[in-house]
């Protein structure tokens, strides 16, 4: 239902993963791919839809401690929210492109209960310049930047499946809090993207959203990001 997690939906995704962890022996699989385009939970099932998305946040960690890859895709209408969000930022990578979107709280939800001065779900520059794909890729909530289309995704997710795999180790979550201490202590104070920009010295700050993808792509690899926590 518009592809938000629930019990049965959840138990599907959890059977794969734990099914990949257990062959990995064998002839299971090195990488899961998820395709990531939920609003998270839903609210219908309430306490059955959270259970599933820590089960399923649970399996990505097993899986990774035991050396396969789990990649996430982020590129869809809904984008990942809510426990989508949370999901995606367990994986080992994240992939997103220019219309992909990442949040824990979406917009109406904010506005909700905040109130519209804090955010206004209808002003749909600021929700992409919060929690769309260039924000998150140049802050380092994701790691990867494509294209907005279907064969820029492939060809990323093959790259990733090709390289270096890292099992999951207490010190990789070390790295990756103190990254995400060092991130909070320098743009915590900030209330848009633009400032954050401003801050780390990227030209025209105020025109990231208006740069052609060559462009922005060639900005991210000179002036983002790049880590490898995960």
């Amino acid at each position: 239902m518009g592809g938000t997690f629930a019990e049965i939906s959840g138990a599907k995704i959890l059977g794969l993963l734990r099914g990949a962890r257990t062959n990995v022996a064998g002839k299971g699989p090195e990488t899961i791919i998820l395709a990531l385009d939920s609003g998270g939970v839903r609210l219908q099932e309430a306490n059955a839809g959270e259970m599933a998305v820590s089960e399923i946040i649970r399996a990505i960690v097993e899986a990774r401690m035991h050396g396969i890859s789990v990649i996430a895709l982020v590129g869809g209408r809904a984008g990942a929210f809510g426990g989508a969000g949370l999901i995606a930022a367990t994986c080992s990578h994240i992939v997103i492109s220019r219309h992909g979107r990442i949040g824990v709280s979406g917009p109406e939800v904010i506005e909700t209960n905040k109130g519209v001065e804090e955010f206004d779900s209808r002003d749909k520059a600021l929700v992409w310049r919060i929690t769309g794909g260039r924000t998150r890729v140049l802050c380092g909530g994701a790691d990867l930047y494509v294209c907005d289309d279907i064969a820029a995704f492939r060809a990323t997710t093959i790259a990733l499946q090709s390289a270096q795999r890292r099992k999951l180790t207490p010190d990789t979550l070390l790295r990756e809090q103190k990254r995400l201490e060092q991130r909070l202590a320098e743009n915590g104070s900030a209330r848009d993207a633009p400032e954050i920009w401003k801050k780390r010295n990227i030209p025209d700050p105020e025109h990231i959203a208006d740069l052609a993808e060559g462009d922005f792509i060639t900005l991210h690899e000179k002036t983002g990001v790049h880590h490898d926590a995960r």
